[in-house]
């Protein structure tokens, strides 16, 4: 029996792409490089800085002068957090219905906490959410289970009973080594290399609302 759900922040439950997206431009005008359109960065959004910068400057981290440029790019997206970062449609209506069936939801995120809190703060979610976990809560984030692990124990409740909902790859790989079911969003980002038919989810979803369908019949 489904008695909680656990969610991924960015390309999951908020489209934060045109915020990230706009700090890359920005940083990249400050070097006088073109601006990258926001289709051909969606994709990366869901890996943050590390992404982004490879799609802007085909730098990785360890390459010279991959570090001041993360840290620029941070301070420039800590500057206009949740300026055109809004829940993805459906995203609201799902999440009320979760509270009306008393299933307790939360957030288990790689974005770290400096990043987490004030943008779930803005988008009127830091009190509704049971659990908040970022990329810096636990040593290991995903793909490893500790965060999610962690967040089942703040809940309170067994992982066997909680699903996962994610738009990457490492997202089912998190969910399933914590002994979760995992749900792949479909509408999301989609960075991973593998299409989500082969991530081993014990469903896709192609709107937020589809997820009452998986709960209701896992019950």
């Amino acid at each position: 029996m489904i008695r909680g759900v656990l969610f991924d922040l960015d390309g999951t439950l908020a489209d934060t792409a045109p915020d990230l997206g706009g700090a890359l431009n920005r940083l990249l005008e400050r070097y006088g490089r073109e601006r990258v359109p926001l289709e051909r960065l969606r994709p990366q959004a869901s890996h943050g800085a590390r992404g982004l910068l490879q799609i802007g400057f085909d730098i990785r981290p360890g390459d010279p002068y991959y570090d001041e440029l993360r840290d620029e790019f941070l301070e420039l997206y800590a500057s206009n957090l949740c300026v055109d970062t809004i829940l993805f449609d459906g995203v609201p209506e799902l999440l009320k219905t979760l509270e009306d069936r008393e299933l307790p939801w939360g957030i288990v995120t790689n974005k770290i906490r400096r990043f987490t809190e004030p943008l779930v703060r803005e988008l009127d979610l830091d009190k509704r959410a049971a659990c908040v976990v970022s990329g810096d809560s636990y040593a290991k984030p995903k793909p490893y289970p500790d965060p999610l692990i962690g967040a089942a124990r703040e809940l309170d409740l067994p992982p066997d009973t909680l699903i996962y909902v994610g738009d990457d790859e490492r997202d089912m790989r998190a969910g399933l080594a914590a002994g979760m079911r995992v749900v792949a969003a479909r509408y999301g980002y989609l960075g991973s290399e593998l299409p989500p038919e082969q991530w081993n989810a014990h469903a896709i979803v192609d709107a937020p609302g589809e997820l009452l369908g998986f709960i209701d019949a896992a019950k």
